[in-house]
């Protein structure tokens, strides 16, 4: 427990799909003067250097952001997510160095009414987080469960919120925790927009987990999936997903125009991408 170390899957193409989906939910927001709150459950590092011993060792992120850095053109959802990730490689003349963590990401959107409340429970990941933060005003770093964190954090004093669920599912309980979490986060929190990130290593885990959510009686539930290979019983992650409770306005047409361009570059020829309203209004 508490080994994960997201270095190693940095910019793979898990995060390609949850980063570009996470900054197109940051610009719904905006659309609206008033505050809101991003709550980030399992925080991470902040940022990931492409270039250190965790990068090199798996080179995930060469099947995931490095397939799309000199594409022109592309869908929308992707082009803000490429324009981000160049925002934070400014320096290296156009080489893919650095990756954002997904409070990075955040951190450029955020305006000075807005704030962050992040949770990191990895002691060294944890530090670094807030090292990154020091000197932010608008960033409360916790060395917490994060998902004992979100139940206290909302409702939150702005009634506006994105909530990022990103744990790393070390345990076979996480996937239940995760869903009863949410379950409670949104009967305190109805109008916030929930993230939840999930992998498919073992379908069957997976798909308790959702549903959980399915059957909780909760509307608007979103699933977008990737999966660059077809479901197995051996070891290693095959799909990648995120569940989105209220989505923003057209996430649906952006997630499946994103997918669509994504699937030829990051699948096999068993792999395949899902975009359906698992619930409805």
């Amino acid at each position: 427990m508490l080994s994960y170390r997201h270095g190693y899957h940095a910019g793979n193409y898990a995060d390609v799909l949850k980063h570009s989906m996470l900054i197109q939910a940051l610009k719904a927001m905006q659309k609206k003067a008033k505050p809101y709150v991003y709550i980030d459950t399992h925080a991470g590092a902040g940022a990931y250097s492409l270039t250190d011993e965790y990068s090199q060792k798996t080179g995930e992120y060469l099947d995931g952001v490095a397939k799309l850095w000199q594409h022109e053109n592309l869908p929308v959802a992707l082009a803000d997510y490429v324009e981000a990730v160049h925002h934070f490689n400014a320096e290296y003349d156009g080489e893919l160095r650095v990756y954002p963590g997904s409070p990075a990401f955040v951190d450029v959107e955020l305006r000075p009414q807005d704030r962050m409340v992040l949770h990191e429970l990895h002691s060294t990941d944890h530090e670094l987080l807030e090292s990154y933060f020091i000197q932010d005003k608008q960033v409360k770093v916790l060395n917490s469960d994060g998902l004992q964190g979100l139940i206290a954090a909302v409702p939150p004093l702005e009634r506006r919120g994105v909530i990022l669920i990103d744990p790393s599912y070390e345990i076979k309980t996480d996937y239940i925790d995760v869903a009863e979490t949410l379950i409670k986060a949104h009967k305190r929190f109805a109008t916030g927009i929930f993230m939840l990130w999930y992998p498919v290593v073992k379908r069957e885990q997976t798909e308790a987990m959702l549903t959980l959510l399915k059957n909780s009686g909760i509307k608007k539930q979103l699933r977008i999936e990737q999966a660059i290979n077809a479901d197995s019983d051996e070891f290693g992650m095959t799909a990648a997903g995120l569940w989105v409770i209220n989505p923003p306005w057209q996430m649906d047409v952006m997630a499946k125009e994103a997918l669509d361009y994504l699937a030829p570059l990051l699948g096999h020829a068993d792999g395949y991408t899902t975009v359906k309203w698992e619930v409805g209004e």
